[in-house]
Order: C-alpha cells, then sequence, then structure tokens
C-alpha cells in the first residue's frame, strides 16, 4: 500500500493531476499506520500480523 501510494504520488506530481496526489497520500497515510501498528504488535482487523 505505502509503494502504490508512492507510485501514485510520482505520476500525479508529474502529471500535474492532483487527484493522484491526494489518493497517493492518502494510501501512504494508511500504509504507514497500518505498518507501524503491525510493528508494535498489535492486531489489526483482527490479524495479529498485517503483510
Amino acid at each position: 500500500m505505502i509503494v502504490l501510494g508512492i507510485i501514485l504520488l510520482v505520476v500525479g506530481f508529474v502529471t500535474s493531476v492532483s487527484v493522484l496526489w491526494t489518493i497517493g497520500i492518502i494510501l501512504v497515510a494508511i500504509g504507514a499506520i497500518l505498518w507501524a501498528l503491525g510493528a508494535l504488535g498489535h492486531a489489526v482487523g483482527g490479524r495479529r500480523h498485517y503483510w
């Protein structure tokens, strides 16, 4: 999810499409939150590990 967000950020920046830029920021933020929760050992979405 983080990688997809970064790709959308780059594509949105290069093509000047603000919708892709916004979606990219949201995906990076959600991916970082899920990664942090999984790394801390908290269950995410009913799962002990989040991949």
